[in-house]
């Protein structure tokens, strides 16, 4: 699904202030020992988060909505028996990547990016797409994950149909989804693709982790 623009602060790293990027937030935590900062929903709330101390803040995260045991047993658990693909945008369009991992072990398996250029719902579509033909290639019977609807939608109609341009910044990207709908009309594939439910089992194993 497609994620949410957020802002970064930083209380203590190279330089503190307000991001709105992931990558600008890391190029000001990488390698500072006891870098303090967090992300939040809103600039306001960022606003007021860096005109306060970094510790009221620490380990506070959004909890997920309360479901009733009855949704619960609805939903069931997940399949371990699985591997897990999702993406990253730093903006839409943005620096953008994805991968996927092992459900149970969440062990990567395969990593692509980051490109100059790409929104998160083409990182998801290039996502699953590599997903499934990673596992045909593995002759496996694995079912494959994936929490965004958009993309699984893209993935039924063999089209990824993103309203992005293609441009110099973005050709790489452009020429990936190319041959992601080349794959998915020449090839036939039983594999399920399954929608995480994320309200019931928290992120995605191959979620990035940039919350």
């Amino acid at each position: 699904m497609g994620k949410k623009q957020k802002f970064y602060v930083v209380w203590k790293g190279k330089h503190p202030g307000i991001f709105e990027t992931w990558d600008d937030c890391k190029a000001q935590i990488e390698g500072f020992k006891g870098a303090e900062y967090k992300s939040f929903a809103t600039f306001k709330e960022a606003k007021k988060a860096f005109n306060s101390n970094y510790l009221e803040f620490k380990g506070k995260t959004k909890e997920r909505p309360t479901l009733t045991p009855e949704e619960l047993l609805k939903i069931g658990e997940p399949n371990m028996h699985s591997i897990a693909v999702d993406a990253a945008s730093s903006g839409n369009p943005g620096v953008m990547e994805y991968q996927g991992v092992d459900t149970k072990t969440k062990k990567k398996l395969f990593k692509q990016g980051p490109f100059k250029e790409g929104t998160n719902n083409i990182g998801e579509f290039l996502a699953l797409v590599h997903g499934l033909a990673f596992l045909k290639q593995h002759k496996s019977d694995r079912i494959i994950y994936s929490d965004s609807r958009i993309a699984i939608g893209w993935v039924h109609k063999k089209k990824c149909k993103t309203k992005l341009q293609p441009n110099a910044n973005n050709k790489d990207v452009f020429d990936l989804i190319q041959r992601a709908e080349k794959w998915l009309k020449s090839n036939r594939f039983n594999t399920p693709i399954v929608k995480w439910e994320t309200k019931a089992w928290g992120e995605i194993p191959a979620d990035f982790g940039r919350k």
